[in-house]
């Protein structure tokens, strides 16, 4: 129960002004709450259970390899912000059932939080944390910490959705976009 606490209130302050929450309230403007939702506990539980089996069985040698999966998902990063760019040419009945499939949104935001959590500083701490206190109380104690943390995000871009034409939210998301993914690439070189 220790180990559960602990986590949670770890990863929740930890989340809080990540680029997660922006990616979250970015994808919440385009997607169903739910879905969104959905992606985020998703990838978050899969990036979260590697991140204590590491932290169990590897501990702190994963460093050695932080610098290039950094590298990796901002580029990544970067092809999300210019596909986000080039945009789908949809026909409306078309555009109309990307809007409500669930499986193709909740797809793209799990691949999407799945590689910004790969060496994000909640992924490190999940690890460390898994090092010192019990694997299972930490993998759920950092899943219900982030998913919190990420609803609020959710829930302000939501709102945000409602009242922003849609250009706005395209350039803005895909700035976003490659806004992370050069951070991620910098960050991996540097390290």
């Amino acid at each position: 129960m220790y180990a559960f606490l602990l986590s949670t209130a770890v990863i929740f302050v930890a989340e809080l002004g990540d680029k997660s929450q922006l990616m979250a309230m970015t994808f919440a403007v385009r997607y169903r709450v739910r879905d969104v939702l959905i992606g985020i506990t998703a990838a978050t539980a899969l990036v979260h259970l590697a991140s204590v089996g590491i932290g169990y069985f590897i501990g702190d040698a994963f460093a050695d390899y932080q610098g290039a999966i950094s590298v990796i998902a901002g580029v990544a990063f970067l092809g999300f912000g210019a596909w986000t760019l080039r945009g789908d040419e949809l026909t409306d009945e078309e555009a109309d059932k990307a809007r409500t499939s669930q499986g193709a949104a909740i797809l793209a935001v799990g691949v999407a939080f799945f590689l910004a959590e790969l060496g994000d500083k909640t992924m490190l701490a999940t690890i460390t944390l898994a090092t010192q206190h019990g694997w299972l109380g930490t993998w759920i104690g950092s899943t219900v910490g982030m998913v919190a943390a990420d609803a609020l995000a959710i829930l302000v871009g939501a709102l945000l959705g409602r009242k922003l034409p849609e250009n706005v939210i395209k350039y803005g998301a895909a700035a976003l976009f490659f806004l992370f993914g050069v951070v991620l690439v910098v960050d991996g070189l540097m390290m």
